[in-house]
């Protein structure tokens, strides 16, 4: 499917340095041309059940990176573990140039990461610009008093992330809506409103936990434009959990299958769709079902 590329809907990201005391936990780690995101033999369990075993995953700067398989094979739970919601038993994770065994979820947003969740997560009574605002809320520098006393820099700072979220709210084809409470739009609407959010803080990494879920056939092709025109544009790295096959296969440039905890797979759609134990585990099912 070949959608049109869409006008820039945030700058290029800057990378991003933590400093000493947000206690990273492993070496800074310099490669060349290195992954943008790696996960090294993370597991992760709750009480007896294994959710991740020992998973290794590796995403190229700029990659739309599928994650797919089985209900409960562990992808919602692996998109915890990079986001830091989780604290993985073993294993690590590296984002760009920094390696974690539990990510900061305090810090990131100086990380550049940036996620949607599986159930929506909005305030249904907040507008549709004032909740793509609150995406930017972690880069506020601004105090309370200053913004309270409308000084001049906070002013300057309210202004600058008003126009950054009008512009992606244009991006999205959302401006008609923009003063419309999130909680009265259609679902599929509100999906993009959270998109749109995510995409505000200009993220290095992208975490999409089925962000079609529930759509329409016209609702999908949508926001699989929306996504690769966002890749498109700001080379962001994006990693994404999605259920219907058609789509993963045509958005993706890499797919990465889990079935019961463990990666079974991992490459371009074309390889994953040919090799023997996918096929026993997930994608005959899937077709099967019409997914």
């Amino acid at each position: 499917m070949n959608v049109a590329v869409r006008p820039h809907l945030v700058d290029r990201p800057r990378s991003v340095s933590l400093p000493a005391s947000r206690q990273r936990l492993h070496p800074r780690i310099v490669e060349e041309d290195a992954p943008f995101l790696v996960v090294e033999g993370v597991s992760l369990g709750f009480g007896g059940t294994v959710a991740l075993d020992a998973v290794d995953l590796s995403v190229g700067e700029g990659e739309i990176h599928a994650v797919i398989g089985p209900n409960g094979a562990g992808k919602s739970s692996l998109i915890n573990a990079i986001s830091g919601l989780y604290a993985p038993d073993s294993g690590a994770i590296r984002i760009g140039d920094d390696r974690f065994s539990r990510v900061p979820t305090r810090h990131l947003a100086r990380l550049g990461v940036a996620r949607t969740f599986q159930n929506l997560a909005l305030f249904r009574g907040l507008t549709v610009l004032d909740t793509v605002t609150i995406g930017l809320v972690d880069r506020q520098s601004a105090g309370l008093g200053a913004q309270v006393l409308g000084l001049p820099h906070a002013r300057r700072e309210a202004r600058e992330h008003r126009e950054r979220a009008e512009a992606v709210i244009a991006a999205l084809d959302l401006a008609d809506i923009r003063d419309r409470l999130v909680g009265t739009l259609p679902y599929g609407v509100q999906k993009r409103v959270e998109l749109a959010r995510a995409l505000v803080a200009k993220p290095r990494l992208l975490l999409l936990d089925e962000p079609m879920a529930g759509m329409t056939a016209t609702e999908k092709q949508r926001m699989s434009g929306d996504i690769r025109a966002a890749r498109d544009s700001t080379g962001t790295t994006i990693v994404l959990i999605e259920h219907d096959v058609g789509v993963v296969m045509s958005l993706s440039d890499r797919v990465t299958v889990l079935d019961h905890g463990r990666r079974i797979a991992s490459g371009t759609p074309t390889e994953v769709q040919a090799d023997p134990a996918v096929i026993a585990a997930y994608l005959g099912l899937a077709f099967e079902a019409g997914a």
